[in-house]
């Protein structure tokens, strides 16, 4: 379907065009086309092997696809690469950091490898930005969960790109934790920033997403706001089915598009 977008005038920070991912002679993403603008959270859903991973992955550079084209802020990714990922912040679901490492040490060893110096006081202002001024002299072994998502998105974004990548920040996070990290990702698209997010989380979705788009069996089947998809299919007779309360959801509008079957992978 053609996407709808709000800002149609303007260059993307993220422009997919006609993507196709594939492992060998199995077709994992098929024709995916979306943009992202600046100062916008663009979700994506889907049910698991649905897409999503292969899509993240080729606009992260790491894979590289069979058909198609992405521009990160007008770059060619395939005919600029390096220049394309600068732009780019990446947190992934789980992020490993260095145990022995004190969390001062993990923000000064990003910076470095961004080719950045970061005096003490300018990490003592990013940890007070992050809520985490009291562990500056904790090994990272030693944080919370939340903490430790806190700390992998202050990485992912300690050079300032204009696009973050977020692969499922949120999983596993306790309510409090998960709350602090959306008000973060909200920070950065009001600073300008533009999001690309991907979540299983359909509450996680409508409450700090712009737009969204149902990805499933490697296609792309709706895009719009939140509010939006629920209008539309309110009374679709698959999302009837699907809502158990009488109001229909987000999450509602998701299984009436994508089915109830239960799916193997991630």
């Amino acid at each position: 379907m053609s996407e709808q977008t709000k800002d149609s005038g303007k260059q993307p920070a993220l422009q997919v065009q006609k993507l196709r991912v594939q492992y060998g002679g199995f077709v994992a993403v098929d024709d995916v086309s979306f943009s992202i603008f600046s100062g916008e959270i663009f979700g994506l859903l889907g049910p698991n092997g649905a897409g999503k991973t292969s899509t993240i992955s080729a606009c992260e550079g790491l894979l590289v696809p069979a058909a198609g084209s992405i521009h990160i802020m007008g770059i060619d990714t395939a005919q600029q690469p390096l220049e394309a990922r600068a732009n780019i912040g990446v947190q992934l679901q789980a992020t490993s950091f260095q145990q022995d490492l004190h969390v001062g040490e993990i923000l000064q060893l990003y910076a470095g490898l961004y080719g950045m110096t970061m005096a003490s006081a300018q990490i003592d202002t990013m940890l007070a930005d992050i809520g985490l001024t009291d562990q500056k002299n904790k090994k990272t072994s030693q944080l919370s969960g939340g903490q430790q998502q806190r700390l992998a998105l202050a990485t992912a974004t300690i050079h300032n790109p204009p696009l973050v990548l977020l692969d499922e920040p949120t999983t596993g996070l306790d309510p409090q934790s998960r709350r602090h990290l959306w008000e973060r990702i909200e920070a950065m698209r009001d600073s300008g920033r533009s999001i690309l997010l991907t979540t299983h989380s359909m509450e996680e979705a409508r409450s700090v997403c712009d737009r969204v788009a149902i990805i499933d069996h490697g296609k792309i089947i709706e895009t719009g706001s939140p509010q939006e998809l629920i209008e539309k299919y309110r009374n679709d007779p698959a999302v009837q089915a699907a809502s158990r309360k009488g109001e229909v959801t987000l999450e509602d509008v998701f299984i009436g598009l994508t089915g109830t079957e239960v799916r193997k992978g991630s």
